[in-house]
C-alpha cells in the first residue's frame, strides 16, 4: 500500500469518502481525551455517532479493567484493549470476550524481566499506574504522570523492551510491551468481520488516532484521521493517516465527528 506523505485537512473529506462508512474506530488517550480527561464534547461526539447509527469501537492500549468499564458504560459496540490482546462486546445481555490466539500464557511473569531491565536502564521510568488492571502487557509511563520524560526517553524504553524480544509500541503516554504476534489491527479486523459481519472494513470503517502505536490502524483503514497533536510524532512514523483535524485531542475528535455527520448524517 502506498504510504501517505502528508496530512490533508478535513475539507478534503467529503460525501464521496463517507458514502459507505458505517463504523468509527478510535484510540482513547489524547485522541478523545485532553489532559487525561474525556471531555463533554468528545463524549457527546460518541453519543452523536451512536444516535446517528454508526457502530463505535475504541481500540486502545489501556488495560482490561478499563475496557470492562468502557463497554458497560460508554455508547460503544465493542472495545479492543491492551493493543489487540482481546476485545469485549455484548451479545444480547451477555458480556463476551474474544482473546487473540497469539497471546502468551503467564504474560506478566514473562514481562517481569523486561520491567526490571527498563527501570534500571532509563532513569525516571516507572510502571504505569494502571498496570494492576492489565493481563497481557506491560505499560511503562513516560508522559502520563509527572515527571514527564519526553520522547527520547520513550525511545530508549522501547529499545530495551525490543532487545529482550518483546513487541513494544509508543503511545502518547506509555510504552507498551508484550510477547505474542498481535496488534490493534489483527483484533479490530477480527471483531469487525466475525462479530459484526463487516465484509469490507477498508470502505466501511474509519479510525481516529494520535500517535505511533496507532500506525497499524492508520495503514489498515485508508480513511483514517489524526487529531492535530500527532504532528510531533509524524517524523517517527512510516505511515501517516490521510486526514488531520485542526484541533488537538478531544476537541479534534469532536471536530472530526462533527464533520463526518455534516457530510453524511446517518449511517
Amino acid at each position: 500500500m502506498e504510504q501517505n506523505k502528508r496530512l490533508l485537512p478535513l475539507s478534503f473529506f467529503g460525501e464521496k469518502e463517507a458514502e459507505r462508512l458505517r463504523w468509527v474506530l478510535c484510540d482513547i488517550d489524547d485522541t478523545i481525551t485532553t489532559g487525561g480527561k474525556l471531555t463533554a464534547d468528545s463524549y457527546a461526539a460518541l453519543w452523536a455517532l451512536h444516535e446517528a447509527g454508526y457502530g463505535v469501537i475504541p481500540v486502545t492500549g489501556r488495560p482490561a479493567g478499563w475496557c470492562d468499564l468502557i463497554i458497560r458504560e460508554w455508547p460503544v459496540d465493542a472495545v479492543v484493549g491492551e493493543n489487540g490482546a482481546f476485545a469485549l462486546y455484548f451479545d444480547g445481555p451477555q458480556l463476551k470476550r474474544i482473546l487473540h490466539p497469539n497471546t502468551v500464557p503467564d504474560a506478566q511473569e514473562k514481562l517481569r524481566s523486561v520491567r526490571e531491565a527498563v527501570l534500571q536502564a532509563v532513569p525516571g521510568s516507572r510502571v504505569a499506574k494502571d498496570q494492576f488492571s492489565r493481563i497481557y502487557d506491560l505499560a511503562i509511563d513516560f508522559n502520563e504522570d509527572e515527571p514527564h520524560l519526553g520522547l527520547e526517553a520513550a525511545e530508549k524504553i522501547k529499545a530495551v523492551c525490543e532487545s529482550m524480544g518483546a513487541t513494544a509500541k509508543l503511545s502518547s503516554i506509555h510504552v507498551n510491551a508484550w510477547f505474542g504476534d498481535y496488534d490493534k489491527v489483527s483484533m479490530a479486523r477480527e471483531v469487525l468481520s466475525s462479530i459484526f459481519g463487516v465484509k469490507e472494513p477498508e470502505k466501511e470503517a474509519m479510525f481516529f488516532g494520535d500517535s505511533p502505536n496507532d500506525e497499524p490502524m492508520f495503514r489498515f483503514l485508508p480513511l483514517s484521521c489524526a487529531v492535530a497533536n500527532i504532528r510531533p510524532f509524524a517524523s517517527r512514523m512510516a505511515y501517516l493517516p490521510r486526514f488531520a483535524t485542526a484541533a488537538p485531542g478531544a476537541a479534534g475528535f469532536a471536530e472530526g465527528v462533527g464533520h463526518l455527520l455534516e457530510v453524511k448524517p446517518h449511517a
